[in-house]
């Protein structure tokens, strides 16, 4: 269906008459800024309109108006995904919820929150702090991704080594239906197996089985101080055997690992007296309290030393903590100052990680390309980064290839093609090739019973059929 087929129906005339006059956007220029999230590799449509709901009810009732006339709805929060599934299809209506950004409910008792999708993840966790509480997950993206993209991305972060990711956060949601109607799915309860996990299926859904108007979430106490260890190594291998030896014997609250690569263009931006030379940097931390932390540092130190670490050393304060885990948070900007860049997302599992490392050298030298991988070691989550130089289409080509070499090295090694960003449209075709036909035909007649005119989200997050 084009716009224009849209502007002669009565759609526009009954967004209007449920929504706020400033809540349906037709003007073109603004249009363009809501087709795509930050995947570079994926196509995106032309939107017919954009509508900004404040509440339930007027999400309720636009699900309800495009159903009927069979439009498509792409739900969109603040637009940080990294797989294509915020993109617009020609035609749609973009429902972005970045106005429902209230945090209705803390309950200290309980240990929960009751949020809006609009709310921005680190507004979350300053909320939830002052109280004394803690919101676990924390992607990369925390400063402006928001809960509702969280939740239908399942996403993870540095700390879901310990904590797990968003699902293992989600107690229970509020939803809209593609049909309109809404559903409150999950518990207030902590434990709870009445019926299937609806809630649960939602989670990582990618707002193709319908759209979460609220989030009711598992909070924690606040952690004390982290203790940061940090080890270097002259291999990959070493690092490798680091990380298999860590799991043994400790439960850091993070584990992350730099490459070379990225090691280099994290120093070169912010200089921290960092060796250059080296093969991967280990980050790890403990936030168990008191000298228990210091226990489990130094056992994670003497796992590095066992493995090979050519340094290693562990942090004195909360300030150094700090500034060592800066120098993680910093992969992605320190590597987009090198050019485009393509970013990946596969986990393969702990024992494999040194394998797919090497095998993502022998990409980056078969194909000509930078890549910098890093990534959260503790779960076998790997984010290599594909750098090519701006303007040159051979180039771009290349890094094309290597970002599909790199899901194939995952699945050869009995890992998975996305391990946080999602499937979205780009890693569509890879997902068949992950899932059984049986599990296929599952995710079909879910989506089928769920959204039988397939007008929520069409073509992301499914197998080809």
């Amino acid at each position: 269906m084009t716009q224009a087929r849209v502007r002669e129906g009565t759609l526009l005339a009954e967004l209007g008459s449920v929504l706020p006059d400033d809540a349906v956007v037709t003007d073109p220029d603004r249009l363009a800024s809501y087709r795509h999230d930050q995947a570079i590799a994926a196509p995106a449509g032309e939107p017919a309109v954009v509508v900004f709901p404040r509440t339930t009810a007027e999400v309720s009732a636009v699900m309800a108006a495009a159903h009927a006339r069979r439009i498509p709805v792409v739900p969109r929060g603040a637009g940080s995904g990294l797989s294509g599934g915020a993109n617009a299809v020609d035609g749609c209506i973009v429902l972005c919820l970045e106005r429902m950004r209230d945090i209705v409910a803390v309950d200290g008792a309980d240990g929960y929150v009751v949020v809006e999708p609009g709310v921005v993840n680190q507004e979350l966790r300053e909320h939830v702090g002052a109280s004394g509480l803690w919101y676990a997950p924390d992607p990369a993206s925390r400063e402006w991704c928001t809960i509702g993209g969280n939740v239908n991305t399942n996403a993870g972060g540095l700390c879901c080594v310990k904590y797990g990711v968003t699902r293992d956060a989600v107690l229970g949601l509020e939803v809209v239906l593609a049909d309109g109607r809404v559903s409150r799915l999950g518990r207030r309860t902590v434990k709870g197996v009445a019926g299937y996990d609806l809630a649960g299926l939602v989670v990582g859904s990618e707002g193709t089985l319908g759209i979460v108007t609220q989030a009711r979430l598992r909070l924690r106490p606040l952690p004390p101080p982290a203790t940061t260890t940090v080890a270097l190594f002259a291999d990959i291998a070493s690092a490798g055997r680091a990380v298999e030896s860590i799991m043994r014997v400790a439960t850091p609250s993070l584990l992350e690992l730099m490459d070379g690569t990225t090691l280099r263009a994290v120093e070169a931006l912010q200089p921290m007296g960092l060796d250059t030379g080296a093969a991967a940097l280990l980050i790890a931390q403990s936030d168990l309290p008191g000298q228990s932390g210091a226990i489990e540092a130094d056992l994670i130190l003497a796992a590095c030393e066992r493995a090979g670490a050519i340094e290693g050393y562990r942090s004195e304060d909360a300030e150094q903590s700090e500034l060592l885990l800066g120098a993680r948070r910093m992969a992605i900007p320190a590597l987009e100052r090198s050019g485009a860049w393509l970013l990946d997302d596969i986990g393969v599992p702990r024992s494999r990680l040194a394998e797919a490392m090497a095998a993502i050298e022998d990409v980056s030298a078969a194909r000509d390309v930078v890549i910098g991988t890093f990534g959260h070691a503790g779960d076998g989550n790997l984010h290599p980064t594909i750098i090519y130089g701006h303007g040159d289409d051979d180039a771009k080509q290349r890094a094309l290839a290597a970002f599909d070499d790199i899901v194939e090295i995952a699945l050869r090694l009995g890992g998975t093609i996305t391990g946080e960003h999602g499937v979205g449209l780009i890693k569509r075709g890879y997902l068949a090739q992950e899932l059984d036909p049986v599990a296929r035909s599952m995710h079909a007649a879910i989506k089928d019973a769920l959204d039988p005119l397939g007008i929520l989200n069409p073509g992301k997050a499914l197998p080809p059929r």
